[in-house]
């Protein structure tokens, strides 16, 4: 029992699309996989998040400085549309925290509140898919 919390507590540091539908494959309790999968998902925002400025910085380094592009293009306007809160709950809720987390360190975005937009985010797309999940579980 105990691997199977952890695999589904693994399986949502990188994706809580895979992790909750694997819990239910293992019969777990629903609250054993929302719980499961949000300590995941949120091990994962703060894993994406310190990891993403020691690999900007990485990639930074030897790099020279270049001029600075004219912000066009769709992502700048989703960004300057929704800012920090569009970033942070509405990009975990479609793509998840990893990629939203990389995006905002590209964008110089203010971690502390990326952060917590990121875990409002994660907090609520496991409540709202692990109650689907069951409620769908039910009608088989």
């Amino acid at each position: 029992m105990v691997y199977k919390i952890l695999t589904v507590a693994g399986l949502a540091t990188f994706e809580i699309y895979a992790a909750i539908p694997a819990g239910f494959a293992f019969s777990l309790h629903p609250l054993v996989i929302f719980l499961a999968s949000l300590i995941g998902g949120l091990t994962g925002v703060y894993v994406a998040a310190f990891l993403g400025d020691k690999i900007r910085a990485f990639f930074t380094r030897n790099k020279p400085v270049k001029e600075e592009k004219p912000k066009t293009g769709i992502i700048y306007r989703i960004w300057d549309k929704y800012g920090v809160v569009g970033l942070g709950f509405l990009g975990t809720m479609t793509v998840g925290a990893p990629v939203s987390i990389a995006v905002g360190v590209g964008f110089k975005v203010p971690l502390k509140r990326l952060l917590t937009w990121c875990c409002i985010g994660v907090l609520t797309r496991c409540a709202i898919f692990t109650t689907i999940g069951h409620f769908g579980m039910k009608l088989l």
